[in-house]
């Protein structure tokens, strides 16, 4: 995400909640672009799912898909590649949180929308 995170274990969460909130509004911004086009809601949620991983997880997960596949033979080419990760120590567990933060996300936009709306076709019924 490129953001100034903390270092270890609070960054990681730092960043999973921000790939919450990510999730949440990325949900918010389908749910309402799906009732004006008649779609389902399951429309919403993949796309929401999608949007928000690529979002919230997606640098840091090219990164980290990007360091397996190099050639990392030379001291140089490692080092100038690590330099250019925040925390590379904990990047594997923050594209995990990130991932799992906008999923999360969605989920939960999911169920705050889809118990609003449930109200609603309840009380008119």
């Amino acid at each position: 995400m490129n953001l100034p995170l903390h270092f270890g274990l609070l960054g990681t969460l730092e960043a999973g909640l921000i790939a919450l909130l990510v999730g949440l509004l990325v949900y918010a911004l389908w749910h309402r672009l799906c009732r004006a086009l008649g779609w389902t809601a399951g429309h919403a949620i993949g796309w929401a799912c999608v949007i928000a991983v690529v979002v919230s997880a997606g640098i840091d997960a090219w990164k980290l898909f990007y360091m397996g596949m190099m050639r990392l033979e030379s001291p140089l080419y490692a080092r100038l590649f690590l330099a250019g990760i925040h925390d590379p120590n904990e990047l594997g567990s923050r594209v995990v949180l990130e991932v799992a933060g906008a999923l999360g996300g969605v989920a939960l936009g999911w169920m705050i929308f889809s118990s609003r709306s449930g109200e609603k076709n309840a009380s008119e019924g």
